[in-house]
C-alpha cells in the first residue's frame, strides 16, 4: 500500500467517496455539499495546499481511500496538522487505515516543520480508535459535543502523535 497525489482520473472516485453515504460509514456523512467543490479545488491547488491536502490510499492499482490534513493554528505562532481518512468498505478493517494514517505520519513529519499531528473520531468508532493507536498516536481525552452528523452534536476522541514520537525511515 502507497499514498500518492490525487490524480483527475482520481477526481471520480474521490467525489462518490466524500458524496455517496453509502461509502461514507456511519460516522463521517455530513449531508449533500457543492458537488464541484472537489472538481474546483483540484483545479486550484491539485488537492495538495499549503493550509490543506489530500493523497490518495492506493493498493497496487486498486483506489483503496483517501487521507487528508489541515493546518490547525495552535499558538499565534504554532500549528500543527489535524487529519482524517475516508477507506472504501472493502477496505475497512484489514488494516490499510492503519497502515495509511502511519504513512501519512511519516510523510508529514519528513516534509513540514509541524511537530504534532492529530486526529478526532467520534466516541463510537472504536475501529478508528484501535487503528489510530495502532499507527502509533495517543489518546489524550473526550471532546463534548465537538461535531455535528446526523442531526446532533457528538463527542470525539482526541488523538495525537508528535515528531519525538516516531522513527522516521532513512533515505
Amino acid at each position: 500500500m502507497r499514498l500518492r497525489p490525487v490524480t483527475e482520473d482520481d477526481l471520480p472516485f474521490v467525489e462518490r467517496l466524500r458524496t455517496d453515504p453509502e461509502l461514507s460509514g456511519p460516522f463521517l456523512w455530513e449531508g449533500w455539499f457543492d458537488p464541484g467543490r472537489l472538481r474546483r479545488r483540484w483545479d486550484g491547488d491539485r488537492m495538495l495546499g499549503e493550509e490543506t491536502g489530500n493523497l490518495l490510499v492506493a493498493g497496487g492499482a486498486d483506489r483503496l481511500g483517501l487521507v487528508s490534513y489541515r493546518r490547525v493554528s495552535t499558538t499565534a505562532r504554532t500549528w500543527c496538522w489535524s487529519v482524517g481518512i475516508s477507506l472504501m468498505p472493502e477496505a475497512r478493517g484489514r488494516g490499510a487505515g492503519t497502515r495509511a494514517q502511519r504513512l501519512l505520519v511519516e510523510y508529514l513529519f519528513a516534509h513540514t516543520i509541524a511537530h504534532r499531528i492529530q486526529a478526532e473520531t467520534e466516541v463510537g468508532n472504536v475501529a478508528e480508535q484501535r487503528a489510530l493507536e495502532k499507527a502509533g498516536f495517543t489518546r489524550e481525552g473526550v471532546m463534548r459535543g465537538y461535531s455535528f452528523v446526523r442531526g446532533r452534536y457528538r463527542d470525539e476522541v482526541l488523538y495525537s502523535v508528535l515528531r519525538t514520537d516516531v522513527e522516521l525511515p532513512e533515505g
